[in-house]
């Protein structure tokens, strides 16, 4: 056999495939610690090195790809005005390192996507978050109670003896609490699917949801409770008699939109609820400012960055009128209103929407619980993109193009054309 033959026969191989997606999994959802550790430089490295490999993967089994399925059109569509943004963006060369940043997360949940199926995805997925949260509580013990000072280079305040609020590995407070309910939703459906056994769930749920408690974020409530209101109307649609599916699914959709009137009525009162007034209060200004700069490009925006540029325009002069020093705008829709104008919103809302839509017919109909992971995850990224910008990069991003890819492959009019070729009928079995 020559050496050729071999090196595609690893990267083909279904081990290589698996310890390519922990790889893959660690480096984005670590991305925080290893650009504290080391730096930006080497973070963007270890990503342009995992690319490859996914490239190489790809190409090693592209008998088994369908270019029309590689990747869903409205990422496509996203990707590409995000990048025609070059055109009138206030500085050609963040917007390019922006844009290779968006691409690049893009490509590996891509890639991940298409060498492991959803089962293998979420038991990846559960192994690396193990990890990590039990690494993020042992250093929270390290720096609250055993040394009692702070880790200013990894972002943790060293506040465990008090109670909270702690950040872990992962930078914030409010990215702990979203990377714990990512956990706690994958752990779940881990010990729902069999995949794991009691032993190790139990544990593992109850990690994440301590950490969700330290983590002392708001946004982690409002989180569990449309988690879990998800999780209960998917629940009744699964189990109602396929013949009245159909009406069951629209009274909900009434629901969620009088639901989601109801909490805009009732913001005030839900605010002082969950005791962020002041943390609210910061954000409706900021969101108030960034509106202003909006209309100034309302179609195109002011280009595509990412996380706010330090001395680009507008970003410096909005936190100059605000007198503070946000790094995003708080609100991944806003961020891409202000970067790719009403456009680039549309662009991602469609991206979000055809994929929860896709995502949850599918869990609709299929037994296996497996398939509740992907509109749960969606439903969490929607959620939480109202108060952070975390769907925009990183874990986040990765998580989503990960989610839109898996709903595009279970349900998308690219399987037509590919029954038209094949002689097949594509259709949905609810008993697998």
């Amino acid at each position: 056999m020559t050496p050729e033959r071999r090196l595609a026969d690893l990267l083909g191989s279904a081990e290589f495939a698996r310890a390519f997606t922990i790889a893959v999994l660690t480096a984005v959802f670590g991305s925080f610690t290893i650009e504290r550790l080391t730096s930006s430089v080497t973070l963007a490295t270890i990503i342009a090195v995992l690319c490859g490999v996914g490239a190489s993967v790809l190409w090693v089994r592209r008998a088994e790809l369908s270019p029309l399925r590689l990747a869903p059109s409205s990422l496509i569509a996203f990707l590409a005005w995000a990048l025609v943004s070059l055109v009138w963006t206030a500085d050609r060369s963040d917007t390019a390192f922006g844009w290779m940043a968006l691409f690049g997360f893009a490509f590996l949940a891509i890639a991940v996507g298409h060498v492991r199926d959803t089962l293998q995805t979420v038991r990846a997925l559960g192994d690396t978050l193990r990890v990590l949260l039990v690494l993020s509580l042992a250093m929270e013990i390290l720096s609250g109670i055993l040394l009692d000072m702070p880790f200013g280079f990894l972002g943790i305040q060293g506040n465990l003896a008090l109670g909270g609020p702690v950040q872990g590995l992962f930078g914030s407070r409010n990215m702990l609490g979203f990377v714990a309910v990512v956990a706690l939703i994958t752990f779940v459906i881990e010990w729902r699917s069999q995949s794991v056994t009691a032993p190790l769930a139990i544990p593992s749920i109850a990690l994440a949801t301590l950490l969700a408690f330290l983590s002392s974020s708001p946004t982690v409530i409002v989180l569990a409770v449309a988690v879990g209101v998800s999780t209960v109307a998917l629940t009744i649609v699964r189990h109602t008699p396929r013949e009245r599916r159909g009406v069951v699914q629209w009274v909900l959709s009434v629901l969620v939109v009088l639901a989601l009137i109801a909490a805009f009525i009732l913001r005030h009162a839900i605010i002082r609820l969950l005791d962020a007034g002041s943390d609210f209060s910061i954000r409706a200004t900021l969101w108030n400012t960034i509106l202003d700069f909006v209309s100034l490009k309302p179609i195109q925006g002011w280009g595509w960055f990412g996380p706010w540029a330090r001395g680009e325009f507008p970003f410096t002069y909005i936190n100059f009128l605000l007198d503070d020093r946000h790094e995003s705008a708080l609100n991944a829709y806003f961020d891409v209103m202000l970067q790719l104008g009403w456009a680039g919103l549309v662009l991602f809302l469609l991206l979000g929407g055809v994929a929860m839509v896709r995502s949850w017919l599918v869990a609709s109909v299929r037994r296996s619980v497996v398939y509740a992971w992907t509109p749960l995850m969606l439903v969490t990224l929607a959620v939480d993109s109202m108060f952070e910008s975390f769907t925009l990069e990183g874990a986040g991003w990765f998580l989503l193009v990960l989610c839109a890819l898996r709903a595009g492959q279970s349900r998308s009019w690219r399987e037509n054309i590919d029954a038209a070729h094949t002689g097949a009928i594509p259709t949905l079995h609810p008993e697998r």
